[in-house]
């Protein structure tokens, strides 16, 4: 990616001088007077559609929606967005950094925005680290986040350590870990979180533990030797009396290791620090599988499916989408047939479509006429209190917190509930900022 010197320069330092880079003349790589060039990565469906229950199609319909919506009202700052869009198989690293290397070098965009997954973070380092490029994405932790050059990378949501912070407390709060002894149980990506986040926080918190279980996943489809592993666990939690087990990250939450455990441990209380499972959740109790493995199952976030689909985030989102493609899109209750006995995420596409643009919008309208790497890091660092499109009424982005959701509740999955399943709110949501 080619940068003005002095933009380097004030990476590397931390300090940031608008005024200095204009005086320079420099030039930013995906800026013109008129236009912004952005990269927009999403997930090649077709390579994983036999893992998951739920796909997403045409994708790029719900993210040019939003573009088309921004370019008709005056762009960001009176410049248009221009997408570049790139599909990838999110199995593995090597993918999605031919992602990064593709869309900074080749396509030399300002920036990069949509479902970027690498477990090991080596992807997003390469678009925000290695390539000084601003990055607007999910499924991060933050041991990720702190790879990259502070500001670069904003996460429209919550990581899984300040989920698992946050969850604790609020069921040590509730009384839910009195007289309990609870395991930790994570993949290969999520070792840093589990040893470093969750197991303290539980002896923090005075909980009593069992043994921590890391399982050897490697992002691919063969999952045999972690299931083994799983089982050896099982047995040692059982002599340890263990009667709660703390699911980090995504890929131990899947069903094949929920199932597992709960064959296991019908009694055992859950607990998970991503709430992606609602898919797999519903899907069980669509296939008819009782009880529900994810009966029960605690996890903390803002609205519930129901309460966001009434409020104004999903309002403002569900109109502009109705407004540049004559479409209603459904609400997270609404379950569409796919393809292969898939249903098709339609709500959940749009609705991260949304969030991140406009992220991305506010971030880059605060950064000013003069739109490069250093003043975007500094909107960032300095912003405050911000509107999170996808999230509930608190959300805050500021230097050392890059992951903007602080609207927190305690909750649970509840079968019983209209479309197979869906979030039971525990308690009121608080505001809770990290």
């Amino acid at each position: 990616m080619v940068v003005g010197l002095l933009t380097m320069v004030v990476l590397v330092s931390g300090i940031e001088s608008v005024d200095a880079f204009a005086a320079t003349g420099g030039s930013q790589a995906g800026v013109t007077p008129t236009t912004i060039k952005v990269g927009v990565a999403l997930v090649d469906y077709s390579c994983i559609k036999q893992f998951v229950d739920s796909v997403r199609v045409d994708e790029d319909k719900e993210w040019t929606a939003y573009f088309d919506d921004i370019n008709a009202n005056g762009g960001i700052n009176g410049r248009t967005i221009v997408p570049v869009y790139d599909k990838y198989c999110p199995l593995g690293s090597a993918a999605p950094l031919a992602v990064c290397t593709k869309l900074t070098d080749d396509d030399k965009v300002f920036a990069i925005m949509g479902t970027f997954v690498d477990f090991s973070g080596d992807a997003q380092t390469c678009v925000a680290k290695q390539h000084n490029t601003p990055l607007v994405t999910f499924e991060l932790t933050q041991a990720i986040i702190d790879k990259a050059t502070p500001g670069l990378i904003v996460y429209p949501g919550t990581t899984n350590e300040r989920t698992s912070k946050v969850l604790l407390r609020l069921m040590k709060k509730s009384g839910r870990l009195k007289g309990k002894t609870v395991a930790v149980l994570g993949g290969s990506a999520e070792a840093a979180v589990v040893n470093g986040t969750v197991v303290p926080t539980l002896k923090k918190l005075g909980v009593k533990t069992g043994t921590t279980a890391i399982l050897s996943i490697n992002g691919t489809s063969d999952t045999s030797a972690a299931q083994a592993q799983l089982q050896s666990f099982i047995e040692r939690w059982k002599g340890e009396h263990v009667n709660s087990i703390f699911l980090s990250g995504d890929e131990v939450s899947s069903k094949q290791f929920v199932t597992a455990i709960r064959a296991a441990l019908p009694k055992v209380q859950l607990a998970v620090d991503n709430q992606d499972l609602r898919t797999s959740a519903r899907d069980l109790t669509k296939a008819g599988v009782k009880p529900n493995p994810y009966e029960g199952i605690f996890s903390t976030a803002g609205p519930t499916p129901h309460e966001y689909d009434n409020g104004p985030n999903w309002k403002y989102c569900r109109d502009i989408y109705k407004k540049q493609t004559g479409e209603f899109p459904p609400n997270a209750d609404q379950v569409l047939p796919a393809p292969g006995g898939k249903t098709l995420d339609k709500h959940g596409a749009v609705d991260t479509a949304c969030q991140a643009i406009a992220m991305f919008q506010a971030i880059a309208t605060k950064a000013g006429k003069n739109l490069t790497t250093a003043t975007w890091a500094k909107a960032v660092n300095g912003y405050g209190p911000i509107v999170d499109r996808g999230g509930g009424q608190f959300a805050s982005l500021h230097r050392g917190k890059y992951d903007v959701a602080d609207s927190f509740r305690l909750e649970a999955f509840d079968s019983t509930l209209p479309g197979g399943g869906d979030w039971k709110a525990l308690t009121k949501i608080e505001n809770i900022p990290g």
